[in-house]
């Protein structure tokens, strides 16, 4: 049985939800699923974006069929050819062989690179700003390469002033229900979960995210349809993405805040964080987030520590040098694009090592501004460090305030 979902005049989502995996990519920690999204319009011409993930080819096929209602496939777009949404093109294009396959040189090049050739003759190559009639209305194609694969382009539909964008603007949780942004925008972790994708997977291509607004520059969107989450169709819901975007691949910070992230093998070094965060607390400090690198999934506090204004690193040694998985994080954090930050360290040194020299190295080309002198503590908390713990807590605190969001 189908579940399509008619999301605009003629536009018609045929997406799946897929509530099975518990890490998207094998790699991202999700709780509540993700949808794969794909979309019909019908016209004189009908065309379909892209696919879904291999386990839920039935379904898509029965949803686009549902959606035609009959008719057949003129073009099957193909915008972003990850697996997660390239895995059904084969079925799609055996089961309409009149459809042609849409998308460019490199769209091609990576689709023969998972599959093969068996379509080639169904080509349908475009370039950057070519168009496609399907009647009343024309689909304008631009190419958005490394948002965040290189072959990736968007389309914008010229009538209705509807743009397709690819992964950008895309979410953890499948949809619930509420299919439109309005619904979902406002409440519980939808924002978490939407910055927690971009940080994580598009991150680090901030500059090519700013090329694609400048390329986007003066066309009315009136509605954007991305390949993961819900759809934006009324003015406060796209201004509100439009602009968390525009602070995200501006590697701006978000909001004022402290995130500590530590590693603690035997509870000290969280002793000594937890000291930390209750006395920025008591400074006025409204939010602030701890992690533990051995217990959170990474994307986590990697998304808070572009969030926030300040972030305090608590590295440990371990055989000499760095404890594994702070170096494995913080490596993980310089490659999301983290930089111009202002940073602090809290350090625990015990019997020797290069933690902290280590953790400043890797830090290095994220060229972040270091806040108060960095507070070492030998093993355990004493008596002698909670007054460096104050002076640093103060000198944070302080500019905290001073900062400009």
């Amino acid at each position: 049985m189908h579940n399509i979902r008619e999301v605009l005049d003629n536009v018609y989502w045929v997406g799946v939800n897929d509530r099975r995996i518990t890490r998207f990519e094998n790699l991202f920690e999700i709780e509540r699923g993700v949808s794969y999204n794909s979309y019909v319009i019908k016209d004189e011409k009908n065309i379909l974006f892209d696919s879904v993930d291999a386990a839920f080819t039935r379904n898509y096929l029965e949803n686009v069929e549902a959606a035609l209602g009959g008719e057949d496939l003129d073009y099957l777009v193909v915008l972003h050819m990850e697996p997660d949404h390239c895995r059904s093109i084969e079925a799609a294009l055996k089961k309409w062989p009149n459809a042609k396959f849409v998308g460019n040189a490199k769209t091609f090049k990576f689709y023969e690179q998972f599959y093969n050739d068996e379509f080639k003759d169904r080509y349908f190559e475009v370039k950057d700003q070519d168009e496609l009639d399907l009647g009343q209305r024309t689909i304008k194609f631009i190419t958005a390469p490394m948002v965040h694969w290189p072959e990736v382009m968007m389309a914008y539909e010229k009538k209705d002033k509807i743009f397709f964008s690819a992964d950008a603007f895309g979410s953890f949780n499948a949809i619930e229900g509420n299919i439109d942004a309005k619904h979902v925008i406002h409440k519980g972790d939808w924002l978490d979960q939407a910055r927690r994708y971009y940080i994580n997977i598009v991150g680090k291509f901030g500059n090519m995210v700013q090329n694609v607004f400048k390329k986007i520059d003066g066309l009315e969107i009136k509605a954007i349809l991305a390949l993961h989450g819900p759809v934006y169709k009324d003015p406060e819901t796209i201004d509100f993405i439009v602009n968390k975007y525009q602070i995200w691949s501006s590697f701006k910070s978000e909001e004022k805040g402290v995130a500590i992230v530590y590693a603690s093998m035997y509870g000290d070094t969280e002793q000594a964080s937890d000291i930390l965060a209750g006395k920025l607390a008591d400074l006025g400090v409204e939010d602030i987030v701890l992690y533990d690198v051995s217990d959170w999934d990474p994307s986590y506090p990697i998304a808070d520590c572009h969030r926030f204004s300040h972030t305090v690193f608590a590295p440990i040694n371990y055989n000499s040098g760095l404890y594994y998985k702070m170096e494995a994080f913080l490596n993980e954090l310089v490659g999301t694009g983290y930089k111009n930050k202002k940073v602090s360290f809290l350090n625990n040194w015990s019997w020797g090592g290069r933690s902290l020299e280590i953790a400043k190295e890797i830090l290095k080309p994220a060229k972040c501004e270091y806040i108060g002198e960095d507070v070492k503590i030998n093993s355990s908390v004493k008596k002698e460090d909670l007054a460096n713990l104050d002076d640093l807590a103060r000198v944070i605190a302080e500019d905290i305030k001073n900062t400009e969001i």
